[in-house]
C-alpha cells in the first residue's frame, strides 16, 4: 500500500511538495483553508482539496485522514494548531525545504550541495549574484526556494549545485538541512505577527547554520548574526567566514583599494588574499556608486561561490554581468539632473535604512510611506537624517510619519502628497522641488504598500512610470542621460 502524504496550504510550495511525493508513488492529499487556486502544474491536477476555514476543523479533518507524513507550506505561521496535533497524534511534520533535501538525500542526486542564503533583506539579490557567479565559473546553478522556483520541483533536475533563499518561515520547519556553505545576512524586526516575537524571528532564522559542512558566513559587523554562527550545531571543519566592508582580517572578506578580496580560501591566509572583482563591476546593476548592502550582498554572494570552489576570475565576470531583480536597489537612471532609485520592495525600516546607507550627506530626497504595519520609524529618521536633504511622504495615514519626522528631524524639509489622480507624478516632481543637481532621490517607502496599491511591484511600476514621464518632460534640457 502506498504512503500518504498531506500537504497543507495549497499555494505553489505546497503542490511543489505534492507533485515530489506523486512522483515517487506517495498518495497526496491537501488541505488548505481558502479553497481552490490556480495550479502551479498539472502534475497535482487529481489531488482533492479539502476546505476548512476554521483551523481547528481543518486540523480535525487532516488527523483523522491518517496521513504518514504532513507537509506544510511557507505561509502556515508557527502558532497553527497543526504543529502540536501532529506532535499528539505522532505524525512526521516537515516543511517544504525539509522534504526537498530528504527526498534528494534519498536519491541520484545525493550530495548535491545546497548554497543558503536568507536575511530580512538582501536575500534575492545576494541569491541573484550567486548565480551569477556559478554560471560564469561553467557551474549548472538552478536559483531555488524563496526566490520563486519551489525547491521540490527542482530536485530532480541535473543542476550540479543549488543557491538557496530561504525564508524564515522556511527555515522553522528545517531538521536534517546541511548546506555546504550558509549566511544570514541580517536580521530585524519583521514578520513577528507569524514568529510572535523578536526572538523567535531570529531563533528560525539562526537555523541556517545549523549542519553547514564548509563555511558559515556573516556579517563581521553584525554581533547579533555571529553569535548565530558561535551557537550553530555545524559539521566537523566548518569554518567562520567574515565579511566586511574595509580591510579583511585573516578568513575574512573585504574590500581592499575598491576591490573585492577573499582572505579566507587561499594559502598562507595570515601574509596573503586574493583580489576577486572589482566594485566598478556592480556599476551595471547599481551605477558609479553602489550602494553598501549591494557591496555586502556581493561579498556574501563571492564567499558562497568560494566555498563551493569557484575561481576568483568567475566573481568578476559574474557581479558584471548581474542585474537585480526588479524593485530592489535599481537606478532606473537620470532625470532633471538628479539620479533615480527604485527600492520600492524597502517595505520595512531595516530595508529603507539601508538603501540610504553610504550615501552622501544632504544628498538624498527620500520619498517614503505607506501601510506601517504597526512600525514605529523614529529610530530609522534618526540613523539616515544627515543623508537627507528633503523628504516626501507619501500613503494613506500620513500623520505618524509626519509627527516623526518634525520630531526627530526638524530641520530636514518635507512635503506631503495625498493619493489624489496622478499623485504619483507629483511625487517625482516635489522630489525635484527639494533637490539640487547632483542629488540622489530614493524611492525606498519602508512600508507595505497595501494601502493603496496591490503589491510592492506595482508600487514601484508606478514610480518608474512617473521618473519617465519626468525625463521626457525634461528631456529638451539636458537634464536626462
Amino acid at each position: 500500500m502506498s504512503r500518504h502524504g498531506a500537504v497543507v496550504g495549497w499555494g505553489q510550495s505546497g503542490q511543489g511538495a505534492a507533485g515530489a511525493l506523486l512522483a515517487r508513488g506517495w498518495r497526496v492529499s491537501a488541505f488548505d483553508a481558502r479553497g481552490a487556486k490556480a495550479l502551479s502544474c498539472d502534475d497535482v491536477a487529481d489531488v482533492s482539496v479539502h476546505v476548512e476555514e476554521d483551523p481547528e476543523a481543518l486540523v480535525d479533518a487532516l488527523i483523522q485522514a491518517h496521513p504518514d507524513l504532513v507537509v506544510v507550506s511557507p505561509g502556515i505561521p508557527a502558532h497553527h494548531p497543526v504543529f502540536t496535533a501532529c506532535e499528539e497524534a505522532g505524525i512526521d511534520l516537515w516543511g517544504e525545504v525539509e522534504l526537498a533535501w530528504r527526498l534528494q538525500e534519498e536519491g541520484p542526486h545525493a550530495g548535491r550541495p545546497w548554497l543558503t542564503v536568507t536575511g530580512t533583506n538582501g536575500k534575492t539579490t545576494t541569491v541573484g549574484m550567486l548565480g551569477e557567479i556559478l554560471r560564469s565559473a561553467g557551474r549548472s546553478v538552478l536559483e531555488v526556494g524563496n526566490i520563486g522556483t519551489p525547491i521540490t520541483r527542482a530536485i530532480d533536475s541535473d543542476a550540479e549545485v543549488f543557491a538557496v533563499e530561504l525564508s524564515s518561515f522556511q527555515l522553522h520547519t528545517t531538521r536534517s538541512v546541511s548546506p555546504l556553505a550558509s549566511i544570514c545576512l541580517n536580521v530585524d524586526a519583521d514578520h513577528l505577527d507569524w514568529h510572535g516575537s523578536v526572538e523567535a524571528y531570529a531563533a528560525d532564522k539562526a537555523r541556517i547554520y545549523e549542519n553547514t559542512i564548509k563555511a558559515c558566513v556573516y556579517p563581521a559587523s553584525d554581533r547579533r548574526v555571529e553569535t548565530m554562527v558561535e551557537n550553530a550545531d555545524v559539521i566537523q571543519g566548518a569554518r567562520a567566514i567574515g565579511l566586511t566592508l574595509g580591510s579583511p582580517s585573516v578568513s575574512q572578506f573585504g574590500i581592499v583599494d575598491g576591490l573585492l578580496v577573499d582572505r579566507a580560501f587561499v594559502e598562507d591566509r595570515d601574509r596573503h588574499a586574493v583580489a576577486l572583482a572589482h566594485v566598478s563591476d556592480l556599476t551595471g546593476a547599481y551605477g558609479p556608486r553602489p550602494f553598501a548592502a549591494a557591496l555586502l550582498d556581493a561579498l556574501a554572494a563571492a564567499a558562497l561561490a568560494r566555498a563551493y570552489g569557484v575561481e576568483p576570475e568567475a566573481v568578476g565576470r559574474g557581479l558584471s554581468s548581474f542585474r537585480p531583480a526588479g524593485h530592489r536597489r535599481t537606478i532606473i537612471g537620470r532625470a532633471a539632473d538628479l539620479t533615480w532609485v527604485d527600492d520600492s520592495k524597502a517595505t520595512n525600516a531595516h530595508a529603507a535604512r539601508a538603501s540610504l546607507a553610504g550615501l552622501p550627506p544632504r544628498s538624498v530626497i527620500w520619498i517614503v510611506g505607506g501601510d506601517a504595519k504597526g512600525q514605529d520609524f523614529r529610530e530609522l529618521i534618526a540613523q539616515v537624517e544627515p543623508t537627507l536633504r528633503g523628504v516626501v511622504v507619501i500613503g494613506a495615514k500620513r500623520a505618524p510619519l509626519v509627527d516623526a519626522l518634525t520630531s526627530v528631524a526638524p530641520e530636514v524639509p518635507f512635503v506631503e502628497v495625498d493619493g489624489h489622480e496622478d499623485w504619483m507624478f507629483s511625487v517625482v516632481n516635489e522630489a525635484v522641488a527639494l533637490s539640487r543637481p547632483g542629488d540622489t532621490v530614493v524611492f525606498a517607502p519602508a512600508h507595505a504598500s497595501w494601502d493603496q496599491f496591490d503589491n510592492y511591484g506595482q508600487r514601484g511600476d508606478a514610480f518608474v512610470e512617473a521618473v519617465s514621464r519626468l525625463r521626457a518632460q525634461w528631456g529638451s534640457t539636458g537634464g536626462d542621460e
